[in-house]
């Protein structure tokens, strides 16, 4: 896999090898499988493959349907219209009677770029976690992805993955030890002063604001939280008890996401300052991604900052 590469391309390469081993696995794709990626597995297995056209709703649906045949069908559509369009058929044909379905959303969060607010979803986590009986996922990278891929077809009920339009460094290939399992967080490197949990590619933003952080003698503990749902529980209460304050990262309204569900844990289990570093409420615009992210706080400086308050705010 190369250095750099958007987690959808990963997404597509993964899915057509998994075709391979697995005929059970169908895909449906809403018009947009150029985008998705899901054309790869399309060429690959044109028998297994469904456009439905621009009905989004519909493909739910189908996908519902066709898991009660013992398929395992995973669709695929822009996150603004896989978590958004679809909520009720996924809320009521799916997770509901708690089939076996995949639903990818890529294209998520502001470095959409210049396609603008009406298409960069910040608010698909919050909407699928909020879903009893949903698993919701977030990878970093192509790496993380390809793990992420075989572990939700390997799973048996609803999950929701996020991906990104954007590519992205390639990190956790790098990391001594590192291994991806369900509902478990991935420490990517240790500290004692601060604990960095990050999703998407804000991680590879949380690991350069480590790296800042160490020049003014500063240790962060960085962790990937790649599952939101189920979430680690024990990584955050430990994090917690050993660095004493915990700074959140993502590409997402700070409104129900990842920082949501960090401050639900900590406030249950042990009391520490959270800052959340995210879209603070607010809807994208039109821009480059790196500009926007720098815009709306996303970036390796604005973590380190807010990392450094969170230590003022130690009891």
């Amino acid at each position: 896999m190369a250095d750099k590469i958007a987690t959808r391309h990963a997404y597509g390469e993964t899915l057509a090898e998994l075709g391979d081993k697995n005929n059970r696995i169908v895909a449906l794709d809403a018009d947009v499988s150029t985008c998705t990626m899901s054309c790869m597995f399309g060429e690959k297995f044109p028998g297994r493959f469904y456009n439905v056209g621009i009905a989004e709703a519909n493909m739910v649906g189908i996908a519902a349907g066709m898991s009660t045949l013992g398929l395992i069908p995973f669709v695929h559509s822009f996150a603004m219209f896989a978590a958004g369009r679809t909520y009720d058929q996924i809320r009521n044909s799916v997770a509901y009677p708690n089939l076996n379905v995949k639903v990818i959303g890529t294209h998520a969060g502001i470095t959409v770029g210049e396609d603008g607010a009406t298409h960069q979803c910040i608010e698909d986590l919050s909407i699928m976690r909020t879903i009893p009986g949903m698993t919701v996922i977030c990878p970093c990278d192509g790496n993380e992805t390809a793990k992420a891929v075989y572990a939700i077809a390997e799973y048996s009920g609803p999950v929701y993955m996020r991906l990104g339009r954007f590519i992205v460094e390639n990190v956790t290939n790098t990391i001594p030890g590192y291994k991806f399992q369900l509902g478990k967080g991935s420490l990517l490197c240790d500290g004692t002063d601060v604990t960095i949990i990050a999703i998407g590619m804000m991680v590879q933003e949380s690991l350069k604001a480590a790296s800042l952080l160490d020049k003014e003698g500063i240790k962060a503990r960085v962790i990937d939280m790649h599952t939101i749902k189920p979430i680690d529980r024990d990584i955050i209460i430990k994090a917690a008890k050993e660095t004493g304050a915990i700074v959140t990262a993502e590409e997402h309204n700070v409104i129900g996401g990842l920082g949501a569900a960090v401050c639900e844990v900590v406030c249950a289990e042990q009391l520490v300052p959270v800052i959340r570093v995210g879209v603070n409420d607010e809807f994208g615009r039109s821009g480059e991604p790196f500009a926007l992210m720098k815009l709306y706080g996303l970036s390796p400086d604005n973590i380190a900052e807010k990392a450094k308050l969170a230590i003022g705010k130690k009891k």
